[in-house]
C-alpha cells in the first residue's frame, strides 16, 4: 500500500487511525471496533476534506 501512509494510530481493540493518500493529500479516518470498521474522509468544519500538502 504505497499510495496510503498511516500517520496516526491509537488503541488496540477500539482502533482509530489517520491515513493520508500520497497522490491527493486527502486525509482519511479509519475506525475499528471488534468486527466492525469504517474508512471515511476527514473533513474540516466547512465540510471540505483535510488535505496534507
Amino acid at each position: 500500500m504505497e499510495r496510503f501512509q498511516k500517520v496516526y494510530h491509537q488503541g488496540t481493540i477500539d482502533v482509530v487511525e489517520i491515513w493520508v493518500d500520497t497522490e491527493t493529500g486527502v486525509n482519511y479516518v479509519f475506525h475499528r471496533n471488534g468486527n466492525a470498521a469504517g474508512f471515511t474522509p476527514l473533513l474540516n468544519k466547512d465540510g471540505t476534506p483535510v488535505i496534507t500538502p
